[in-house]
């Protein structure tokens, strides 16, 4: 079960530095045309989500551009256009990799280029050489998704800024930057939700 572990202290001064931001972005929406009001209403939202999360400002912006670039690697050929339904999903520069490849060449070509990106610090490699699944699966993972997410709020308070879900066949995967305890509670809540064949911890730990 891959599991990395790192020491995370948290900053009253980046706390600040966020509050900050978001403010700015309410007094920008206030005095613009609504068109553009939103977009900016976009970026207050995200503003929210950083606040709560606790990777800094500058992680989640490396996160999400690691991510864009990992999506464009999976549409930049047709080979692998067609032999890959991937997702991609980074946390704190920790690139997790779900989904079937059905060849594989590509598999190694795809996870050699994820690597390569730029931010990206270890590739979690959890995709299987087979074909791609069906839409009924897909949505069952979904469901399965959302349930985990749910009682992952209401049992412990981890909601998806602080625990990352990703679930496929079957297999939930958790990130974040997390306690032990929590890890412990988010493991046996998602064990519990009718579906889940196994849960894979991607986490990374702060002091309790």
């Amino acid at each position: 079960m891959p599991t990395t572990t790192l020491k995370f202290s948290s900053s009253v001064k980046q706390f600040a530095i966020r509050t900050r931001m978001l403010w700015l972005a309410l007094g920008v929406a206030a005095s613009l045309s609504a068109c553009v009001t939103a977009l900016v209403a976009g970026a207050v939202i995200a503003t929210v989500d950083i606040i709560h999360d606790r990777r800094t400002v500058g992680e989640y912006i490396d996160d999400s551009a690691i991510e864009i670039k990992a999506r464009n690697i999976l549409v930049s050929t047709n080979e692998i256009r067609e032999a890959a339904h991937v997702k991609p999903v980074s946390w704190n520069g920790i690139l997790l990799v779900t989904g079937e490849i059905d060849n594989e060449a590509v598999k190694r070509n795809v996870v050699s280029q994820f690597g390569e990106i730029q931010g990206v610090r270890q590739v979690v490699d959890e995709t299987t050489i087979t074909d791609k699944t069906r839409i009924g699966v897909r949505t069952n993972d979904a469901w399965i998704s959302g349930k985990v997410k749910s009682r992952l709020l209401l049992k412990t308070g981890l909601d998806a800024n602080r625990v990352k879900v990703v679930t496929t066949r079957g297999s939930v995967y958790l990130m974040g930057i997390v306690t032990l305890d929590e890890a412990t509670d988010a493991v046996e809540y998602a064990r519990t939700v009718r579906g889940v064949e196994r849960v894979v911890k991607v986490f990374e730990y702060q002091e309790g």
